[in-house]
C-alpha cells in the first residue's frame, strides 16, 4: 500500500473511531459494541455508499471517490473544516491527483519583512511549510524566544515546541498548545506527505518526544485560524495574548501570526512593559516593575 493510501485508511478509521452512533441519529441495535465510534457500516449509511465501497476505501484501495461522495463521508464522520480539508488531500493524493506544491527554500517576500517591523508593538511571526518560522519581528523574539539565534536549518515552530526546555515553562497549557501544534503540521504535511524535511522532522520529533509521537499517531488535525495563548514569562510575568491568522494572497504556504491584548487589560500592561526592556537592550532575567 502507497504511503498516501496508508495515510488516507490511518485517517478514516481514526476519525470513525470518534464516532458517536447517537448523535448520528443511528437506532440502537441492541448489538454489544467492541470498541468505540462507528462501524463501517453505520459510516457508509449514513453517507449513502455501500458496505464494500466505504470498506475499500477505508482499506487504502486505489478508488478516487466523486466530491460528492467526499463531501458525504465528511458529514458521516462529523469532520471539521481541517478534517474535511485533510480528507480531500489525501484522496486526491491517493488517486495522483494533488497539487504539486513547490519545496525550494522558502523566502519571505520584501513586502512582508516591511509589515513585520510596521507591527513593531506587537509580536508577530510568519510560518511557512512544517511550521518552519521564516521571520519574525523583535516582539514576537521578545514573547517566544529568539528565533534568529537558532540555525536556520532548525528554525521550526514544531521543533521548538517539543524539543526545547524552556517552552514548557512558558506555555502555561503546553499540553493543548503542543497538541495543536501536531494537529497543524499533519493537515500541512498531509497535503505534501512526500516532502522529505518533513518526513525527516516527523521522524526526529517522534525519536525524541513521547508526547509527539502519541499525538501524532492520533491523526487528528487543525487549522490554526485564530486563539489565545496563556503564558509565564520569566521578564513580565503572566499574560494572556490573542492571535489572529493571515494567509497572504498568492502563497498559500506562508501564514502571517499577530499576537495581541486586550487594550487596558493587565496583558496589554505587560506587552507594552516587554516592548520597554526590549528596546533598553537590557536581557536580564530579573522583571522590571510594573507602574501603578
Amino acid at each position: 500500500m502507497a504511503r498516501t493510501n496508508r495515510e488516507l485508511a490511518d485517517f478514516l478509521r481514526r476519525a470513525r473511531s470518534l464516532g458517536d452512533p447517537a448523535r448520528a441519529g443511528l437506532p440502537a441495535d441492541g448489538r454489544v459494541r467492541r470498541v468505540p465510534g462507528l462501524r463501517r457500516e453505520e459510516v457508509a449509511l449514513l453517507a449513502g455508499v455501500s458496505t464494500d465501497y466505504y470498506a475499500r476505501l477505508e482499506q487504502g484501495r486505489r478508488i478516487v471517490p466523486s466530491p460528492p461522495v467526499v463531501a458525504a463521508i465528511g458529514r458521516a464522520l462529523e469532520l471539521d473544516d481541517a478534517g474535511r480539508a485533510h480528507l480531500e488531500a489525501l484522496i486526491e493524493r491517493s488517486a495522483g491527483s494533488g497539487r504539486q506544491r513547490a519545496r525550494g527554500v522558502q523566502r519571505v517576500r520584501p513586502g512582508l519583512h516591511r509589515l513585520l517591523d510596521a507591527l513593531d508593538g506587537e509580536p508577530a511571526l510568519i510560518l511557512g511549510r512544517r511550521t518552519d518560522v521564516l521571520a519574525s519581528n523583535r516582539m514576537a523574539r521578545a514573547l517566544f524566544t529568539d528565533f534568529d539565534r537558532i540555525p536556520a536549518a532548525e528554525r521550526n515552530y514544531a521543533r521548538w515546541m517539543f524539543l526545547d526546555d524552556d517552552v514548557r515553562a512558558l506555555f502555561a497549557d503546553w499540553e493543548q498548545h503542543a497538541r495543536t501544534t501536531v494537529e497543524a503540521l499533519r493537515l500541512d504535511v498531509g497535503a505534501d506527505p512526500d516532502d522529505r524535511a518533513a518526513i525527516a522532522l516527523v521522524a526526529e520529533l517522534r525519536e525524541r518526544s513521547p508526547e509527539f509521537g502519541r499525538w501524532w499517531d492520533e491523526h487528528r488535525v487543525h487549522q490554526r485560524t485564530h486563539g489565545s495563548k496563556r503564558l509565564r514569562h520569566p521578564v513580565v510575568g503572566e499574560l494572556t495574548v490573542q492571535y489572529e491568522t493571515f494567509v497572504p494572497p498568492g502563497d498559500p504556504d506562508t501564514t502571517l501570526f499577530l499576537y495581541t491584548a486586550e487594550a487596558g487589560s493587565a496583558s496589554h500592561d505587560a506587552l507594552n512593559l516587554l516592548a520597554s526592556w526590549n528596546l533598553t537592550g537590557d536581557t536580564g532575567t530579573r522583571a522590571p516593575q510594573r507602574g501603578r
